[in-house]
């Protein structure tokens, strides 16, 4: 799995090697260089659409 951040901290998952989805095109991404393990959630996500986009305005209002 490829993991992304942007400036603004949001988050992007991808399959590993799979190019940035049309939808997360327009930002700034810069890829992280491992990650040890990722929730169902996100595994479930990338079997399903292919990617996984979390912005962190949505993390912030669910607390």
């Amino acid at each position: 799995m490829d993991v992304y951040l942007n400036a603004r901290r949001d988050l992007l998952v991808v399959r590993g090697g799979d190019p940035i989805p049309a939808i997360a095109a327009l930002g700034n991404w810069s890829k992280k260089k491992r990650v040890a393990k990722v929730s169902d959630e996100i595994r479930l996500a990338l079997e399903t659409q292919g990617y996984y986009m979390r912005k962190l305005t949505d993390v912030c209002r669910k607390n």
